[in-house]
């Protein structure tokens, strides 16, 4: 509920601080006091797009401020909250027009967007007009409207729900169908890659083995000569024999030399035993060395394989196991491919059919609701004078979307045998505020915790049919917020709270204020919207008469 305006030097206010009530507010005022202004004002500060020009000639900026009280389940805390701004009880608007055309907005004290603005506008107030483009003349908000009214909450969830799934089996088919040709198309080289690899077949750790035998005999090549021929120094007729030889001579003359022999004697058995050791691990060495030129070839030809591999793919050689496997898995993923496509296309002929009955129970439910509507609104329109007019709830096939497929359009015919078509284009400017009238009473649902604004929907209209919107506006007043701009005395008769719009000239100066009106107030105000510019004792009647109607 909108609580208080306060506006600054905004066209020609100065300063004026307004406050309002839950029920019908009513502003009054001759043509041209400044009605139009307050409009213009509170668009400002909810971000509406409206004049270029608003600052007060001769001042350096206008600002405008509203407050609104919110409920706690209130639509524009959700609002809030995404924007990470503070949220309470109260919720403070405030937008400042600079004299250099710069406008600077912000709520509860926190600098924000004009387009955060807007989104909470369109929870906090709704204007209905003849110029109205964002209440019922717009026909993107008609299938909603019908919503609320058929309360189709929980058919509205059912496909919501079927179309997330729908949109999710389609999305799972597609992204299979993708990966299913991009594996066709390298289907030649995973099966030749996975052949190759599975011939090679290599192994972690593999190619460092491979290296280093390689060495290893390549090495042994260059050092196996000098060891056999250490080995031919030591045994055979080499030191071996030379020992021998030296042993059998001395032992031949041991006994003539008094044991002066024997050191010499065990010293040469002692050269022999570390000889003969020395030799058996030269010949150990050298049998280790000893290699088949074709196992130097075989060990070559399979490490330069792997190695060659590993270039070809791009990994290194203790990865070519693990790539083998990734690329098996592929070949595994295409040749199932079809199987899983046709698993992905059952699910989405199953998901599209449970679409279509969810869409279709919705469809069937907005079309029940479009009788019952027309029926209410033609049930309104009588009381308003327009009982030959034709309200029709249109429904055909549209885009198909969470929210089903049927688009809604709001269509009238002012009288029979005459062509149908859009409500801002059909109705002339009083049939269009009775027209208008008479959907607002019956889509009253879901209007919970929203300013409604009328601005001169009286228009046109007078009498009996001006009483009878009058009824309606107070009716739909009952429990909420009701800002009614009329020149119907009718009308205004009905408000529970009544201010006077004034135009003020003070020193060459013109200004616009509006002023409370108490009850004799109110009965002056009528009278002279009754009478004119005099007002007679008749006129003061028929006001009272008016008021205590």
């Amino acid at each position: 509920m909108l609580r208080t305006l306060e506006i600054r030097d905004i066209l020609i206010i100065d300063r004026l601080d307004l406050e309002f009530w839950p029920g019908l507010n009513v502003l009054t005022g001759e043509t041209g006091a400044g009605k139009s202004i307050l409009l213009d004002c509170l668009g400002f500060v909810l971000g509406w797009r409206g004049r270029a020009e608003l600052v007060r000639q001769g001042a350096e900026q206008g600002e405008v401020t509203a407050v609104f009280d919110l409920p706690p389940d209130h639509a524009a805390r959700t609002i809030l909250a995404d924007a990470g701004l503070p949220d309470s009880n109260e919720l403070i608007l405030r937008r400042v027009n600079a004299g250099d055309g710069r406008k600077t907005a912000w709520v509860n004290d926190r600098r924000t967007s004009g387009e955060v603005l807007r989104a909470l506008s369109d929870t906090l107030v709704e204007l209905h007009g003849q110029h109205d483009d964002r209440g019922l003349l717009n026909p993107r908000g008609h299938r909603a409207m019908l919503d609320a009214f058929a309360g189709v909450d929980a058919e509205l969830a059912a496909t919501r729900v079927a179309w997330a799934g729908m949109s999710g089996a389609r999305k799972a088919l597609d992204q299979a169908e993708t990966a299913l040709a991009a594996m066709r198309a390298e289907e030649d080289f995973l099966r030749h890659a996975v052949a190759e690899l599975d011939k090679l077949d290599p192994q972690p750790g593999e190619e460092a083995e491979l290296d280093a035998r390689r060495r290893a005999m390549q090495a042994g090549e260059k050092i196996r000569a000098d060891i056999a021929r250490a080995l031919q120094a030591l045994s055979g007729e080499g030191a071996e024999a030379m020992l021998s030889d030296a042993n059998r001579w001395l032992e031949g003359v041991a006994d003539r030399a008094d044991g002066r022999l024997d050191p010499a004697l065990a010293a040469l058995s002692r050269a022999q035993i570390e000889l003969g050791e020395a030799a058996q691990a030269v010949e150990t060495v050298l049998e280790d060395l000893a290699f088949d030129p074709r196992e130097l070839e075989a060990v070559e030809e399979r490490l330069f394989s792997i190695r060659a591999l590993a270039r070809k793919h791009n990994v290194l050689a203790d990865d070519l196991g693990g790539l083998a496997n990734d690329l098996r898995g592929r070949l595994t993923a295409l040749d199932g491919g079809e199987e899983n496509q046709r698993a992905l296309q059952s699910a989405v002929h199953s998901a599209t059919a449970a679409y279509a009955a969810a869409a279709g129970a919705l469809a069937a439910a907005r079309r029940t609701a479009a009788e019952r509507l027309d029926h209410a609104i033609a049930a309104e329109l009588a009381p308003l004078k327009m009982e030959r007019a034709i309200f029709r709830t249109e429904i055909t096939e549209g885009e198909a979307g969470p929210e089903g497929r049927d688009a809604v359009a709001f269509t009238v015919a002012t009288n029979p045998g005459a062509p149908a078509g859009p409500l801002n284009r059909i109705a002339s400017g009083g049939e269009l505020s009775r027209f208008l009238l008479a959907l607002k009473v019956c889509l009253m649902r879901g209007a919970d915790g929203v300013t409604m604004i009328f601005d001169e929907i009286d228009r046109g209209v007078g009498g009996a049919t001006a009483d009878a919107v009058g009824r309606r506006l107070e009716r739909l007043a009952e429990g909420a917020q009701i800002l009614v701009v009329t020149h119907s005395p009718q009308v205004a008769a009905r408000g529970s709270h009544h201010w006077r719009v004034e135009k003020r000239v003070t020193d060459d100066i013109t200004t616009s204020t509006v002023v409370p009106l108490s009850h004799p107030e109110r009965v002056s105000e009528i009278a002279r919207m009754l009478s004119g510019e005099t007002i007679t004792d008749a006129a003061r009647q028929a006001a009272e008469h008016l008021l205590d109607g």
